[in-house]
């Protein structure tokens, strides 16, 4: 972009008909309307060029195109138009360059101001240290013991403000009625406006999952958030290996889909996901969807405690065998993830190390 301005600058310079843009014959001299005219295009380009990082800066591509072909209209109009006199304009009478560039100024300013404001992300609505309540408004049985639960924003175009990789507080009653507190972690991203989903799964002495269980469209769930330890950018690392077991899937989710769903991310990831039966796998139709879609980014291996008769997947525990053949080997652009029970997160942290997986390779949600 730079060098083509430069080859238009340098042969606007060369040319002789830039030289005649003013006729000598209005009462000012060449030199004196060369100079205004060379004020004011420099005044423009300078303001264009700064709109120009401004656009690069938040990469916007269609913002740099408009910038670009504006950047080229006055020597543009210089080559076109090599006759033209500026004092026959009516604003060149009295031009003053002082106020000239306080007027372009002001108006780079307003555009500056007005385009950040229009294209800056909206504010979320977790607050980490106060519970917020948000109202249920559909709820779906996924299986005997796990509901997608969907919660209402407070506008259609609000977004919870949940960084990738993090997760939420939440607070409800036990079956005792006493206060009681969890974490869990939305399946939705901040490109689900309006609305944020939680799947969980309900055990039946669970205290968290009484109050679950006992929700009703049009309930209240209160929240604090963000939190957690881990944080995500994409290609921090050259591949995931994710190990989930039961509802342990919900943090790996919500990574899975930031990484798939942006095209500029080329991170890999392999995951190891065990249940007890096939209806115990959470989220089976949107793995097996990323898996086909992108076939050379997602891979997900099935171990089941209990299989069908006909069943491709794993059988019985993950076993170090199982990891070797379905996680990325050791090394140190890559990161083996973990959440399951706290049984399978032991043995699976003793199978890692085994392996040769460091400490730094891994991490336990």
């Amino acid at each position: 972009m730079m060098k083509g301005i430069d080859k238009v600058m340098e042969h606007a310079e060369q040319t002789d008909r830039l030289r005649r843009l003013m006729s000598p014959n209005r009462g000012r001299s060449v030199k004196q309307n060369r100079q205004k005219l060379l004020l004011l295009t420099q005044l423009i380009t300078s303001v264009l060029i700064l709109l120009l990082v401004l656009a690069i800066d938040i990469e916007n591509e269609g913002a740099m195109k408009v910038i670009a072909k504006m950047l080229e209209l006055p020597f543009n109009m210089a080559l076109r138009f090599p006759n033209l006199d500026l004092q026959s304009l009516p604003f060149a009478q009295n031009l003053n360059p002082e106020v000239l560039g306080a007027i372009v100024a002001l108006l780079a300013l307003g555009f500056t101001a007005a385009y950040k404001y229009i294209t800056k992300p909206p504010k979320g609505c977790l607050d980490p240290e106060n519970f917020k309540d948000f109202k249920l408004i559909k709820k779906t049985q996924l299986s005997h013991n796990a509901a997608r639960f969907r919660f209402a924003l407070p506008t259609p175009s609000s977004i919870l403000g949940l960084p990738v990789g993090k997760n939420i507080l939440v607070r409800g009653k036990d079956s005792n009625g006493e206060k009681v507190e969890r974490s869990y972690t939305p399946i939705t991203l901040d490109s689900n406006v309006g609305y944020f989903d939680l799947v969980v799964k309900m055990y039946p002495n669970g205290k968290m999952s009484h109050h679950f269980r006992e929700m009703k469209e049009g309930d209240y769930l209160a929240v604090r958030g963000p939190k957690g330890r881990f944080s995500y950018k994409p290609g921090q690392v050259r591949a995931f290996g994710m190990i989930a077991g039961g509802s342990g899937i919900t943090p790996m989710f919500q990574i899975i889909r930031a990484i798939l769903e942006n095209p500029k991310d080329k991170t890999k990831v392999h995951l190891i996901y065990a249940n007890v039966a096939v209806e115990d796998i959470l989220l089976k139709e949107e793995l097996d969807n990323f898996a086909d879609n992108f076939p050379h980014r997602f891979k997900v291996y099935h171990v089941l405690n209990k299989p069908p008769q006909q069943w491709n997947g794993g059988i019985g525990f993950v076993s170090k065998d199982i990891i070797k053949s379905h996680c990325p080997q050791p090394a140190q652009n890559i990161q083996i993830l973990r959440c399951g029970p706290p049984a399978m997160n032991t043995a699976m942290a003793t199978h890692l190390g085994e392996l040769g997986y460091t400490s730094n390779m891994q991490f336990q949600f």
